[in-house]
């Protein structure tokens, strides 16, 4: 083989070998929460059924900036207020619609009012929900807002949802906030029989997103929408969900709008 062509060969196999797209723009602080089994940490390292997917975005455009798994709160802050920041699983309200940009969706949820199995607590609407001398739930949560934005003045937050359902299950709290697509693992989790608790009130349908902080540049934004558009297209999207979230529907291309 001449030289010719050996630097032909040389160059296919790099093409063969690079990303789908070169990753545009600067480098990111990827963040994410402690909330499986969608995410969470294990053994040092983020994991979880939406870790994968942005894994999955991030082999696609090329990028390799590391993802680390923080308390909610300063996760939610420094999306609003430090560039280049990446959060997920980020649930995309009204409410929250113009703070950031928005990648996904990556996940669907209902929010609901979690109770004992043994509690006599019944709730039809939310006016029952309200009258509740106390209800508790995650701080800084996307389900915190909406219940505030609903005229809610008995929230009682905690900053982990660990905290929350250690409260719930040793009867220091009667309600929690939590949703349908996470509460089972995480009682399991914690050495809970899912079965020890039902659902009182389903309020809320949302669609999780990554969401970035207004100053990233539009061209990330485009890379990493084309990328899931990609896995949703070529079937490993819906994978990584049957093999999370057996039995749950995985968000489509072109959910409604918040």
């Amino acid at each position: 083989m001449n030289r010719r062509h050996c630097l032909l060969a040389l160059f296919l196999t790099s093409l063969a070998a690079a990303p789908l797209r070169a990753a545009p723009g600067p480098a990111l602080d990827i963040l994410t929460e402690d909330d499986p089994p969608l995410t969470f940490e294990q053994d040092g390292k983020a994991a979880g059924l939406v870790v994968e997917v942005v894994q999955g975005i991030q082999r696609r455009v090329g990028n390799h900036d590391p993802i680390a798994v923080v308390p909610w709160a300063r996760g939610y802050r420094q999306a609003q207020q430090q560039p280049n920041t990446v959060l997920f699983n980020t649930n995309r309200t009204p409410e929250r619609e113009r703070m950031f940009k928005w990648v996904g969706p990556v996940t669907e949820t209902l929010g609901c009012l979690f109770v004992r199995r043994d509690s006599p607590i019944k709730l039809q609407t939310l006016d029952d929900a309200r009258k509740l001398p106390q209800i508790m739930v995650v701080r800084d949560w996307y389900l915190q807002q909406l219940l505030s934005a609903q005229n809610f003045s008995n929230l009682a937050t905690v900053a982990t949802p660990d905290q929350l359902l250690t409260m719930l299950m040793r009867k220091r709290a009667d309600v929690i906030v939590s949703e349908n697509t996470t509460l089972p693992h995480q009682l399991r989790q914690q050495g809970f029989d899912p079965a020890q608790v039902r659902k009182a009130l389903t309020f809320s349908h949302t669609y999780g997103y990554i969401a970035f902080s207004r100053q990233t540049p539009d061209a990330v934004i485009k890379a990493w929408q084309q990328a899931l558009d990609e896995m949703k297209r070529d079937g490993s999207f819906a994978a990584l969900y049957r093999r999370w979230l057996p039995g749950e529907t995985a968000p489509g291309i072109n959910p409604p709008a918040p």
